[in-house]
């Protein structure tokens, strides 16, 4: 499956992050919210996506929502494999960047099962 992973860096002086995973057929909008604003120790508190056409169409969930916040064992996970992407051995390397990337993709796809239905 093919796929474009867009991760963006915290910016001085904002508390969101906004990343993107495009496929094929649609597009995962991720949010993240951080509880500070400066860049000195960022912690992040908040993980929501929201699922897209390619035209920008939002697709509801199956509930009927269009918000999927990643909560509990699945928010652990996702803050330790984003904490891969600015680890010494990834920049140095020693962390194939497909395999991390993938992971992080593999990760958001099986949210996206899980909550969206597509036809």
């Amino acid at each position: 499956m093919k796929y474009e992973l867009e991760l963006n860096m915290k910016e001085v002086g904002s508390n969101v992050v906004f990343n993107t995973i495009t496929l094929n057929t649609f597009k995962v909008n991720i949010v993240e919210r951080y509880s500070d604003k400066s860049n000195l120790k960022p912690k992040l508190c908040e993980v929501h996506f929201k699922v897209r056409t390619l035209d920008d169409r939002i697709l509801e969930k199956k509930d009927g929502n269009v918000n999927t916040y990643i909560r509990g064992e699945g928010f652990t996970n996702y803050i330790n494999l984003k904490n891969i992407f600015s680890s010494p051995y990834y920049k140095k390397k020693l962390i194939s960047p497909k395999k991390a990337e993938e992971d992080l993709v593999h990760f958001i796809l099986s949210m996206v099962v899980l909550n969206y239905e597509f036809n």
